[in-house]
């Protein structure tokens, strides 16, 4: 048989007993054809080269195109994969020696392949960004539009960069805080916190991953110890998408919050940001959203996932008028179904983790990951949270579920991912209808200050913990907590969806006036009472209390329950009211002190034999015309106080009676009809009777010394 290999190690023309040539020594099969894993782009630094990897399953050709920051339009380098040398299975792959690089120093796909009728898939003439870009150029002449129709958009595109050989950061001295009963959960927009005039940030650095390591002494006052960015996955700045829940990919920092501009100092500044959070024993959860992407419907933008294989990544419907599914209500749905794309998340979630020490993850419509490739659900064990518990790294972190989508509903132990915490709705609906003063609300009050075991049971069959429960009354989908109390009804008319977008559903009361103009005074104290009233019921229940940046000082968004496109005032946090409404910072300061200083609050398990309900009386009023409760939580069994809480919801005076202890025993620590500072006393009040006459629409509080 004829020997083709041209490195063959011996020649049949040689003489018998002359010494053999040296054997030419071969490149490995990697140098020569490339990895396909890791996917992205990876330094290999011993070979001093760059291996790129993309998976595509049903391209016919792809093709790596570099370019340098003097051309981004002409490629510098083109690489065509040949896919009997440079593709493993449906991964695309290739080695690039950094002498053949030349100035390149961004790179892009093209792939092509067999259309498929009603999208717009494999059309050659797209720049495509790597899905595992680590950072992202938008050129000079970046431009939404081209993506959106056919043609080339050649130096229009995003381009990933060629980064990974730089220096490492140094996390050295990084010790990522670890927080458990004391977990007070701060949810911000890293732009709207410090992006307003007035939040006392240089204007080079308002907005950013910088601004906000200014504010970090103000955060340790408040109390807060651990912060949840509202998404900072990059995404396209063409797009109104102010919030950040349309993603272009995920594993780039936002550029747009950093305060410089160059390729690779978004990165810079993130890690810097959570290493001086660190520093300050504040740990930082992303919300991540990872169950749709920014490129839409069949009329949306081709940047990445569609032009690399749309049926291999996005999940289809039945409907040829509409081929994607869309259970996330922006016109895509990634499918989960699929291998690879579970393996993206994961390793997304790994690099957020390994290479930017993020402490948790707050998933945005996570009840997507449960759905199977046909769009069912999937009620028993999804794949990929199996993976993810699997993962000896992503195991420990602070997983929290938003547990449901446009179309599925898995609060509780519905929801596949038996260890996670979760958004608990049900607190948040519960809690507003309450203090609202709607009938009927007590037992289910009870139920959700006790840590809702109706919905996290902890039986012997579940198992669940009270922590799982995220409480929250508000959060950035919805009023801001001064507006739950100033407005009737959503005025969302400047988003420019003539008032359609947005809940209806929102449970609130504006104390008798809509809005802010002509309010009388009496008004503005109840409303002032009733966020009190709110943030008590909050820090008093057992769970993981979470609360929205701004409430602390009454920030509005003038009745804007949706601002999802607002990157202007009205979504900016005003600090103005800081100084306006320091009584109300100090009532949150005062109570998340008070959460922490009692450990009896927040427990890993229910309360238990450790809780006894009241009402004005002896028994609790468990009658549907009820708006009063009181509850005794003793604290022997954490070494705690005994904390002896009155509700009044109801819009007349109630008199109480405390049916445990003595007079003697029992100092009111809280009162929130009081003006401030009376309505919380560090040291406590006595009592002189044991009886109470509370306001109308008030809380107090007690405590008894262990």
């Amino acid at each position: 048989m004829k020997n083709s290999n041209p490195d063959a190690l011996t020649s049949a023309d040689s003489p018998a007993n002359s010494s053999n040539p040296a054997p030419t020594k071969r490149l490995a099969w990697e140098q020569s054809e490339g990895n396909p894993l890791p996917l992205g782009v990876k330094w290999i630094e011993e070979q001093q080269a760059f291996n790129f990897a993309v998976h595509s399953e049903h391209a016919e050709s792809v093709t790596l195109l570099l370019y340098s920051p003097d051309d981004l339009v002409n490629p510098l380098l083109t690489v065509r994969f040949d896919f009997l040398h440079n593709k493993s299975g449906r991964i695309w792959h290739c080695r690039v020696p950094v002498t053949k690089l030349g100035n390149a120093r961004y790179y892009a796909y093209s792939v092509a392949g067999e259309s498929i009728p009603q999208l717009h898939s494999f059309d050659p003439q797209k720049i495509l960004l790597d899905p595992y870009a680590k950072c992202i150029l938008f050129p000079p002449g970046f431009d939404r539009n081209l993506a959106m129709r056919e043609g080339s958009n050649a130096g229009h595109a995003p381009l990933g960069v060629l980064e990974d050989h730089r220096p490492t950061f140094d996390w050295a001295g990084d010790r990522p805080p670890h927080h458990e009963s004391d977990s007070v959960i701060y949810e911000l927009h890293v732009r709207g916190f410090t992006k307003n005039p007035n939040s006392g940030i240089d204007p080079s650095r308002a907005g950013t991953y910088a601004g906000l390591v200014e504010k970090i002494p103000y955060l340790k006052e408040l109390g807060v110890t651990v912060v949840e960015l509202m998404p900072i996955f990059q995404r396209d700045p063409q797009e109104s998408d102010y919030w950040g829940y349309m993603p272009l990919n995920f594993f780039a920092p936002h550029a747009q919050y950093a305060s410089t501009h160059y390729a690779d100092e978004p990165h810079l500044e993130f890690k810097n940001m959570v290493k001086a959070f660190h520093e300050a024993d504040i740990g930082v959860v992303m919300d991540v959203v990872y169950n749709h992407t920014c490129e839409g419907d069949y009329k949306g933008p081709i940047y990445s996932f569609k032009g690399l294989d749309s049926a291999g990544y996005y999940m289809m419907s039945s409907d040829p008028a509409n081929p994607y599914a869309n259970y996330s209500g922006t016109g895509n749905t990634l499918n989960f179904g699929q291998a690879q794309v579970r393996k993206m998340v994961i390793d997304s979630l790994r690099y957020w983790k390994r290479s930017m020490h993020i402490d948790g993850f707050r998933f945005d419509l996570a009840s997507v990951f449960s759905r199977n490739a046909d769009g069912s659900l999937n009620w028993r064990e999804a794949p990929i949270f199996s993976e993810i518990a699997a993962d000896p790294e992503l195991g420990r972190v602070r997983l929290i579920a938003e547990p449901w989508d446009t179309a599925a509903y898995q609060l509780g132990r519905g929801f596949p991912g038996l260890t996670w915490l979760q958004w608990n709705g049900r607190f948040r609906d519960d809690i507003r209808r309450f203090v609202k003063g709607d009938t009927g609300m007590v037992a289910e009050v009870m139920r959700r200050i006790y840590g809702s075991d109706d919905l996290f049971p902890d039986n012997r069959a579940d198992a669940y913990h009270a922590y799982q429960s995220v409480n929250y009354v508000t959060s950035h989908d919805g009023f801001t907590l001064y507006d739950l109390v100033s407005y009737d009804r959503k005025h969302n008319w400047q988003n420019g969806n003539n008032n359609q977008d947005g809940t209806d559903a929102n449970y609130s009361w504006n104390c008798g006036h809509e809005g802010d103009e002509g309010v009388s005074p009496a008004v503005r104290a109840l409303r002032r009472q009733q966020v009190k009233n709110f943030c008590c019921l909050l820090f008093l229940s057992n769970g993981t209390p979470m609360f929205r940046a701004g409430d602390e000082f009454l920030n509005t968004q003038l009745g804007n329950n949706n601002p999802y496109n607002q990157d202007n005032e009205i979504g900016w946090l005003d600090w103005s009211q800081l100084q306006t409404n320091r009584d109300i910072f100090r009532f949150f300061k005062s109570m998340i002190a008070f959460r922490k200083n009692h450990p009896s609050l927040s427990r890993s398990r229910f309360w238990r034999e450790d809780i006894s309900w009241y009402g004005v009386g002896p028994a609790v009023d468990l009658s549907s015309d009820s708006h009063s409760l009181a509850f005794c939580l003793h604290g022997a069994s954490q070494g705690d106080n005994d904390i002896y809480v009155m509700i009044n919801a109801y819009w007349e005076k109630l008199e109480f009676q405390v049916q445990e202890g003595i007079t003697q025993e029992w100092k009111r620590i809280v009162d929130t009809a009081l003006p401030s500072p009376g309505d919380f006393s560090q040291d406590g009040i006595s009592l002189t009777e044991m009886k109470y006459a509370l306001a109308p629409r008030s809380i107090v509080v007690l405590c008894r010394s262990k």
